[in-house]
């Protein structure tokens, strides 16, 4: 148990998380590992729902248009989707490569998995059948949805943002405006771009519109770094970004298991960094934002050692935490 304003998710996965996520309208996070399963709880039951299995470490989950249906796929290759109706997984397809990452479109009704196959596929659920296969420049590592679009983070630091309405070819090519290897992007609510965070302690704050006023507007900041007596840094990835779904401020997660909050378009931190046992390998806030779960759990950053044990922790976020600080306009 920790302090009153949070609490440890019972029976938490064995392994190291790779993903969480809130299900739209509902207290219940899906929870992806190294331990080849997902999980499900009903974090104000504090309890596990249901559980299944691949063969090999999920690397991703997601829901899908509402809390009935989920979907997954790793190191096994597989895309499954699970029914919460009839409690049955269910193959999808899959890559030639293990699956890194899965997103619900809304706008496509349709699951998009990317894979370090360089491939990104759409699933028709009704089918069982991938529509669209798109070549992407490199390994997927990372891949957001938002409004009409889908953003795609890969080794090499190249970025492509497709419009789903034409997939033929990205809408922009972009190389991300970080020296170091993508970690994480997730759209801003408002689907005007996106944050982007680098194994190098930092975010880049991105804008789709390409008119020379908005790209004006888009800068990179550092985050979770730490100073020694000598002020010699450490700098630790950013694994992990989530929004607020109302104010669009953020939190971002480390490998120095912190989480920080931020309000990116005041360009402010708003608060001192919260502190977790170990890595903090994956962030979900919940959906009308009053909760904020943090998977504190090693990442290997560090190779094989001991860490301490993964743990979900659901924390009560209060409205001061999180609401954006606009800077105070001079007299």
């Amino acid at each position: 148990r920790m302090a009153g304003n949070q609490s440890e998710l019972a029976d938490p996965p064995k392994d190291g998380i790779s993903a969480m996520q809130f299900a739209p309208g509902h207290n219940l996070l899906l929870v992806s590992s190294w331990s080849a399963e997902v999980r499900m709880y009903d974090v104000l039951m504090n309890s596990k729902k249901i559980q299944y299995s691949h063969k090999a470490a999920v690397l991703d989950c997601c829901w899908g248009a509402d809390q009935t249906r989920c979907f997954s796929a790793g190191v096994d290759r597989t895309v499954k989707t699970f029914d919460f109706g009839s409690s049955t997984d269910m193959f999808l397809g899959e890559h030639e490569k293990p699956v890194k990452s899965v997103c619900w479109h809304k706008d496509l009704s349709s699951l998009v998995s990317g894979g370090w196959d360089k491939i990104m596929k759409v699933w028709d659920l009704r089918a069982g059948k991938s529509t669209h296969a798109v070549h992407l420049p490199d390994k997927i590592f990372t891949m957001a949805a938002c409004a009409n679009r889908i953003v795609v983070g890969t080794a090499n630091r190249h970025v492509c943002v497709y419009d789903v309405r034409n997939l033929s070819e990205p809408e922009q090519q972009r190389e991300s405006s970080l020296k170091f290897q993508t970690r994480c992007i997730r759209c801003y609510p408002d689907d005007k771009g996106y944050a982007l965070s680098s194994i190098e302690g930092r975010v880049a704050m991105e804008y789709f519109d390409t008119s020379a006023a908005v790209q004006a507007k888009k800068y990179a900041f550092k985050c979770h770094r730490a100073q020694d007596e000598r002020g010699v840094d450490t700098v630790y990835p950013v694994n992990a970004l989530a929004f607020h779904p109302h104010y669009g401020t953020f939190a971002t997660g480390g490998c120095d298991g912190k989480v920080i909050m931020w309000d990116g378009e005041n360009k402010k931190r708003l608060q001192a960094p919260w502190s977790y046992p170990t890595s903090v390998a994956a962030l979900a806030f919940s959906p009308t934002g009053a909760m904020l779960a943090v998977a504190s759990s090693y990442t290997f950053e560090e190779g094989d050692r001991e860490a301490p044990p993964t743990q979900i922790y659901c924390r009560a976020v209060s409205d001061t935490e999180v609401r954006p600080r606009p800077k105070t306009a001079a007299p």
